[in-house]
């Protein structure tokens, strides 16, 4: 687990790092910080259950939002036919880059989830 925490901390840092162009990092840097933090205090044995709560809550909430905003996911997968995201690192499309941060939101949650379920099992 504590392989698996360094990991995360280290693609949050890199992640929160290649914002710094991107239209809004202030909206995606403390995104990626945060769990960023939350995996490097879980690699130390550190589990903080509520914050991973409000962390993934958050993080779903505004997910959804990207999944139906005007060329959001929705419109990727349905006007785009599932477009290639990866072709080109460039966000050439507005459902490119919405998309990629939809992606970007469940890595989150998945982490934040690993280490929610690991602290409640290690607790009890």
């Amino acid at each position: 687990m504590k392989i698996l925490n360094i990991v995360f901390c280290l693609m949050f840092i890199l992640f929160a790092g290649l914002q710094y162009n991107d239209p809004d990092p202030y909206v995606w840097m403390p995104i990626y910080l945060y769990s960023a933090v939350l995996c490097g205090m879980a690699a130390r044995n550190r589990f903080y259950p509520k914050w991973y709560l409000i962390g993934i809550a958050l993080y779903f909430a505004y997910a959804i939002y990207k999944f139906f905003d005007q060329n959001g996911v929705e419109d990727w997968f349905t006007k785009h036919n599932a477009e290639n995201l990866a072709e080109t690192m460039k966000a050439t499309k507005p459902w490119i880059e919405e998309t990629r941060e939809f992606f970007g939101l469940f890595i989150c949650i998945g982490a934040l989830a690993i280490n929610y379920f690991y602290a409640k099992r290690k607790k009890a």
